[in-house]
């Protein structure tokens, strides 16, 4: 085992020396001697967007009010400019991505637009392994419009609790459903999901479709104008590395502009008839008319920095890397970690098509088994019922943590050490 250990040590380098995204790492403010292995829920602060941030302080500072307009980004015209950043990222044209308000602000927002019950069509098709803000939204989307959940909210089940089969989803798009609303990547076991497949069966049946791709967006490349999906959302404080509670985006396909958005706010005007003070609402056209609320400025500069990081890095180099380095933990968790006494298993799909940006280590000690971890400076994140999430950052990662991090839990498990950690979780795990 210990020749082992040497050989994926030895390749664990030779990877790190070979890599063309590791400039990248400098720009990131790691502490020393921790190992951050939890992106998919909050990613690092880059020096870029510390940067973007102390600009913006300085414009509220000099310029005050003035900042709307002549601060560089104008405060004005933010949503929009940090939206045509993200649109590549997303495979979709500059108008239809705007930053704008939150992860579950944006479900509402879009899902009251996009959920018109009709007739016999007045179903949501949702999962029953989604993140619990979805599912929350949408019951009070049904609710809202004087329906029962318990009726109309189809959860599409998981045969082993942890993945989803799309086959089994798409049988559910008949004529009694309106509109789902699927995630792109599970946010326990990183199964992704075939979006174009899903949309195309959608459509096939009349159902409109909508994704929540909260933990693939920065990670996993995405082609929404091509594979026709009808709107998106998504936070921007994992792998966008926004910072905590960073302003979020949302997509609406051209093709639904005429729509209108349900949820009226003066931010979603015609920008150069938004300051004319009229008490009838006219909704840009684009995806920026779904905006509500005045921005959060300083909670929006980040991204500045962060997504122009992104650009250069390239989306595809990003996820070339990623999906090397999750094939590397999970060889090596196979060799090292799998066999009697260590006991862990992979709770992510292997295949490539079917992986996000992360891996689940499974253990029937997983939380104490984290807890240890971060006691050694290693940061990843837990989820019940005992999936340890390991988020590989192509951009500030590297192979050798991955080594280190494989090896101490080897060393966690010889010495059961997590025994003196508490079974009880933390309010945040």
């Amino acid at each position: 085992m210990i020749d082992k250990l040497r050989a994926f040590r030895d390749r664990a380098r030779e990877l790190d020396r070979e890599d063309p995204l590791r400039r990248f790492r400098r720009r990131f403010r790691i502490p020393r001697g921790v190992i951050y292995l939890d992106g998919n829920s909050l990613g690092f602060l880059s020096r870029d967007s510390e940067a973007a941030l102390q600009k913006a302080l300085r414009s509220w500072r000099d310029l005050g009010i003035r900042g709307w307009l002549e601060a560089d980004p104008p405060w004005f015209y933010m949503a929009e400019t940090l939206g045509a950043m993200c649109a590549g990222l997303v495979g979709a044209a500059s108008d239809e991505v705007v930053m704008s308000g939150t992860t579950t602000v944006n479900i509402h927002a879009l899902g009251a637009t996009f959920y018109r019950p009709a007739g016999r069509r007045t179903k949501i098709v949702a999962d029953e392994l989604d993140f619990p803000t979805d599912i929350y939204a949408l019951k009070s989307l049904i609710r809202l419009r004087g329906l029962d959940p318990a009726e109309h909210l189809i959860l599409a089940e998981s045969r082993d609790g942890r993945t989803l089969d799309e086959e089994a989803i798409v049988k559910r798009f008949d004529e009694t459903v309106a509109m789902a609303l699927l995630p792109s990547v599970l946010y326990r076991s990183g199964q992704l999901l075939d979006l174009e497949f899903l949309t195309s069966r959608a459509h096939e049946n009349g159902v409109v479709i909508g994704f929540d791709c909260s933990h693939s967006v920065g990670a996993v490349p995405h082609e929404f104008d091509r594979w026709d999906v009808d709107f998106a959302l998504w936070c921007s404080y994992k792998y966008l590395n926004g910072g905590p509670g960073a302003t979020a985006f949302l997509y609406v396909n051209r093709a639904h502009f005429e729509r209108g958005p349900a949820l009226a706010g003066w931010f979603g005007s015609v920008k150069e008839r938004q300051f004319d003070m009229s008490l009838d609402f006219e909704p840009a056209r684009g995806a920026g008319g779904w905006q509500i609320s005045s921005p959060s400025i300083l909670s929006s500069a980040p991204l500045i920095g962060s997504l122009a990081i992104l650009k250069e890095a390239g989306i595809d180099a990003i996820r070339k890397k990623s999906l090397q380095m999750t094939r590397f933990l999970m060889e090596m968790a196979d060799e090292l970690l799998a066999p009697e006494p260590y006991g862990f298993s992979i709770g992510t799909p292997r295949e490539e098509t079917r992986r996000g940006g992360h891996v689940a280590l499974c253990h029937p000690e997983g939380l104490r088994v984290a807890e240890a971890l971060r006691a050694r400076g290693i940061v990843p994140d837990f989820r019940p019922p005992d999936m340890i999430r390991i988020a590989p950052v192509a951009l500030y990662n590297t192979h050798a943590e991955l080594w280190t991090l494989v090896r101490r839990l080897r060393e966690i498990i010889d010495t059961k050490d997590y025994g003196r950690f508490p079974s009880e979780r933390k309010a945040i795990s």
